[in-house]
């Protein structure tokens, strides 16, 4: 064996290192890659790492094994050369994923499906190159989970459709789409662009790997599990030809994963749209719409990705749903500091703000957000107040509040919530106070 040989050996043998290395994000051109060498694509030592990197920042929770993704690394530099040779051999066997329900605002539960950490390394591996083959030919009007495609755009692309005349939406919602794929169909259209056998058949192994939830096992023959690396892929690949048939029929629409928006000039056109891709979506894709949530209805009345926007001028403005939702989840994390010290509160609430901030700051129209400003240093006003006690009086003398409104409003009858809307807690806690405290703004600055 020459000198050569055997390095490229050890090289394709290595075990993935586990120190972070920068991605540079790059794609390979499929035409310039024979389909051949995809397998080879998935070991590669870059790619693999790339893997590694990508779920550790990922985190989440452990599947049916316990293990964490902090034990990945050194679980590969023990045991990477024996998974690799099950994975040459075609005798690797994906463990089930495990079962967990996500409370949904509606009362009813989304149902995701936690692969092992070695799984979601594997797929990750795997979604890196199954992503670079397909990514090209997908529609440029899908947005969700594609390099360098975002929900921000995909919102400022329905924006400018409306203001180009699109005064009508057909809001499509698809029942349980990662729940029904259908195994055969998703398959056979993978092969398009992805012909290697070996990958093929890994991929229909993590697909048919079945369900663990608690300790009964329930088989997968249909669907994509939420939760794993290759989902999204998978549901692009599915919703491609979505894609391409209302390219096909003229439609101006925009796409963000299974929420998809038909932009249409009047009511009866919506209304003809929405059936004809109806039985489209059902006979050709054996897909379900969700005729509860899909719709034919103005686009200011609809909402897409947490915005909707303004009647007249078409600005992008925070749903009222998302709205709710900041408040539940700001109600749920005051209750779990309940005790703690404002600024600890404040400190478990920032990153959360920031994080709602960063996605939602692009909207247009302000004044929700100062409402929700004020409705949290309300919220927070109300928190010290119960800390207080009996002590409220002194409290409020102390920062500077008369004796007056002091007395009425330590004596007072009304609760806490009632209170903290009140001058005297106002001129006690400004808003200055608070965003001394740490806590930010959601009105763009």
């Amino acid at each position: 064996m020459s000198d050569r040989t055997a390095s490229e050996n050890r090289r394709e043998s290595a075990v993935p290192r586990a120190r972070e290395e920068s991605v540079t994000g790059e794609r390979t051109d499929p035409a310039s890659t024979s389909t051949v060498l995809l397998w080879e694509k998935v070991l590669e030592r870059s790619n693999l790492q790339r893997a590694v990197k990508q779920v550790r920042q990922n985190k989440g929770a452990p599947g049916i094994d316990g293990m964490s993704v902090d034990a990945l690394p050194d679980f590969l530099r023990q045991n990477w050369p024996a998974i690799r040779d099950q994975l040459e051999a075609g005798q690797y066997r994906p463990q089930p994923v495990r079962r967990v329900r996500i409370p949904k605002a509606d009362g009813r539960e989304r149902l995701l499906g936690i692969p092992t950490v070695l799984d979601r390394f594997i797929q990750q591996a795997v979604a890196q190159v199954v992503s670079a083959q397909w990514d090209p030919h997908f529609h440029p009007r899908s947005y969700g989970f594609r390099p360098g495609k975002s929900a921000h755009q995909a919102l400022k692309r329905l924006q400018a459709d409306i203001r180009a005349g699109g005064q009508w939406t057909v809001d499509l919602d698809l029942a349980a789409f990662f729940d029904r794929v259908n195994h055969d169909r998703l398959m056979r259209r993978l092969k398009d662009h992805v012909p290697d056998r070996r990958l093929l058949r890994l991929i229909n192994r993590f697909l048919t790997a079945g369900v663990m939830d608690g300790d009964h096992w329930s088989p997968t023959n249909a669907g994509v599990p939420q939760g794993g690396p290759l989902s999204p892929v998978l549901a692009n690949v599915v919703l491609d030809e979505l894609d391409w048939e209302l390219e096909r029929r003229g439609h101006r629409f925009v796409r963000y994963a299974d929420d998809c928006q038909i932009l249409v000039r009047s009511q009866r056109a919506g209304e003809r749209v929405m059936n004809s891709i109806k039985r489209f979506v059902e006979d050709s894709l054996r897909l379900e719409v969700n005729t509860r949530k899909s719709a034919v209805d103005r686009p200011w009345y609809r909402q897409f990705l947490g915005f909707t926007v303004t009647r007249g001028d078409h600005r992008l403005k925070v749903s009222p749903k998302a709205l709710d939702r900041l408040k539940t989840r700001l109600r749920v994390l005051t209750r779990r500091t309940r005790g703690h010290r404002l600024a600890d509160v404040v400190a478990d609430w920032r990153d959360y703000l920031l994080g709602w901030k960063a996605y939602f700051g692009i909207a247009e129209v302000p004044s929700p957000l100062r409402e929700i400003d004020k409705w949290l240093r309300r919220r927070l006003r109300c928190y010290l107040w119960k800390q207080w006690g009996r002590s409220g009086y002194r409290q409020l003398r102390r920062r500077g509040v008369s004796v007056r409104d002091a007395w009425q409003t330590s004596k007072s009858a009304h609760g806490p919530w009632r209170l903290s809307h009140t001058p005297a807690l106002y001129r006690a806690l400004p808003a200055r106070y608070f965003a001394d405290l740490g806590l930010p703004s959601l009105v763009a600055r």
